[in-house]
């Protein structure tokens, strides 16, 4: 692949501002990481940078069918319309108002850090708005695994409107899918081999750079942009929070004036922290069995079908000396007790079966596993893989047009968009169970597979020790996904024991997901999103 980096001038819509007549930057220099070309497009007269076009009432409805053949600007909308249902709350009562238009022109490039295998995808939206002698840059990395306008609705609707322009990068995970030979699938955040969350802090800073680059070459001033005159924010959500935090402690260059970090995925080594995988395969394992107990019959999505799966789930754990007693009752109070005791809380506990319902802690589990361990194609340690199945459950091909939409309508983690999650180890009462088990075994045993799933997530864990001079921490009390217990609430306290300043706010009534929220199981909870808008918004003041 061509490293030689340029920006494409042929734009995708009729753009005067195109020709650049300032002198051009030397952007291999500036972002050697940069592979083949930046591609510019130009979003006005019906179409925009916030919502392509959609506003608020069209991101609110389902999407609509997609061609038979769909262009880049039916897959631009449909990935920006994923990205804002993916993670925001659309209602009236959670948003500040109709999304304003804001037109302006988008530059989207790859990048490649030294020493990885793969390149990932950075996005830089550039308002007509913007302001080119009180510059501003936010940088928004994704969250989850989602593709490069997974952070659209964290960063976007504050930044653009006030004509700052937004980097967006999808951290080395993202949605670039690719088919394989009988059905099989490639998903970057799994397969890549690069372990793609131990440089997460990387990628912000390298989109950082990129964006500043980018400006100096957008034909906006003579004068190159730096973080010496240009505020550069860094904001995120989850995954993409973690990734912020990150930033924060490598951030040499002082490239980064503040950060905003909501929900983090952050392990430090700290009193109460833990890693991600650890909590994952522990819950996977436990939390189906508190659904057995009758104390646990009103909790959100607590169907009679989950508690009838919680009796089995029990009952084969105790089968496996995994719980000791011999009682139905006694088991779940006993997985209970066991999961408080390792930190768990009551508010997370209580939206234990939100994250059964939609298989998350399997997803989450098997995709790290194969991250962490470097493990690529056919290779995880637990036989787990990824495929398009036919209404049988057998493997086929993957038509042209799903192909399309991974990249739009994916999330980054399967199953997502067609793309189904194969174990070939399922079987019996509880079919998920023996997978389960295995993934739980690479953290606590000392295989070969074991040693290298923990060596990548050492790699991963942050130092709390952040440079930034202006940070802010939000998380919701009730996570149930990326508890505060083990991530924020010990990176917090890490960082301000050895002397940074951060401010932090716990939000009771707050669980992780707010595109949840519509649902009637979720009644009583509030949303993330607004307390982190109001964050960034502060972020953005210049002193």
């Amino acid at each position: 692949m061509s490293r030689a980096p340029c920006i494409v001038l042929a734009c995708v819509l009729a753009l005067p501002g195109c020709a650049m007549n300032m002198p051009r930057q030397d952007l291999a220099s500036l972002v050697p990481e940069l592979v083949g070309t930046v591609i510019e497009t130009a979003h006005r007269d019906g179409d925009d940078l916030l919502s392509a076009g959609l506003g608020l009432e069209g991101l609110r409805l389902l999407p609509a069918p997609p061609s038979a053949e769909p262009d880049d600007a039916e897959l631009r909308r449909r990935a920006i319309h994923a990205s804002w249902r993916g993670i925001a709350d659309l209602r009236p009562q959670s948003m500040p108002g109709p999304l304003p238009t804001v037109t302006g022109r988008e530059f989207r490039a790859q990048l490649q850090l030294a020493g990885d295998r793969r390149p990932h995808r950075v996005l830089l939206q550039l308002p007509d708005a913007f302001d080119a002698a009180r510059p501003c840059l936010v940088v928004a990395p994704a969250s989850g695994s989602r593709g490069v306008y997974g952070a659209i609705a964290v960063a976007g609707p504050v930044a653009l409107p006030r004509g700052c322009a937004v980097v967006y990068t999808d951290k080395g995970a993202g949605t670039d899918f690719e088919a394989l030979d009988e059905g099989g699938v490639y998903v970057p955040h799994a397969h890549s081999r690069d372990n793609p969350e131990a440089r997460w802090g990387e990628h912000v800073l390298v989109a950082a750079r990129f964006g500043l680059a980018v400006l100096g070459e957008a034909g906006l001033r003579r004068a190159p942009f730096t973080a010496a005159d240009t505020r550069v924010v860094a904001a995120g959500l989850s995954n993409g929070g973690g990734a912020v935090l990150r930033a924060t402690e490598i951030d040499h260059e002082g490239l980064l004036a503040a950060a905003v970090a909501a929900a983090p995925n952050v392990d430090v080594d700290w009193p109460g922290a833990r890693p991600i995988y650890d909590y994952v395969t522990e819950a996977a394992l436990y939390q189906p069995c508190l659904l057995a107990d009758e104390a646990w019959r009103d909790a959100p999505f607590a169907t009679e079908p989950l508690r009838a799966q919680a009796r089995v789930r029990c009952r084969l754990l105790a089968t496996a000396g995994l719980l000791d007693s011999r009682t139905g009752t006694g088991q779940a109070r006993e997985a209970h007790e066991r999961l408080r005791a390792s930190g768990w809380e009551a508010g997370a506990l209580r939206l234990a079966a939100q994250n059964l319902a939609f298989d998350l802690w399997r997803a989450v589990a098997v995709t790290y596993a194969s991250a962490y361990g470097r493990h690529g194609v056919g290779e995880h340690p637990c036989g787990y893989g990824f495929a398009t199945l036919d209404g049988a459950g057998r493997r086929r091909a993957a038509t042209g047009l799903e192909q399309a939409l991974w990249r739009s309508d994916g999330s980054g983690i399967a199953p997502t968009a067609g793309v189904a999650l194969v174990d070939p180890a399922a079987g019996g009462e509880d079919p998920a169970l023996p997978g389960l088990m295995c993934l739980r075994r690479l953290w606590q045993e000392d295989a070969p597979d074991s040693v290298a799933v923990r060596a990548g997530i050492a790699a991963v864990r942050a130092s709390g020790r952040p440079l930034t001079p202006d940070i802010t921490v939000l998380h919701g009390a009730d996570d149930a996904l990326v508890p505060p217990a083990f991530s924020s609430r010990p990176w917090v306290a890490a960082a301000r024991a050895r002397g940074a300043t951060v401010a932090f706010e716990e939000l009771p009534g707050v669980q992780h997901f707010d595109g949840f929220l519509a649902l009637p199981a979720m009644a009583g909870y509030q949303p993330l999103l607004p307390a982190t808008w109001r964050a960034l918004e502060r972020a953005l003041q210049r002193d």
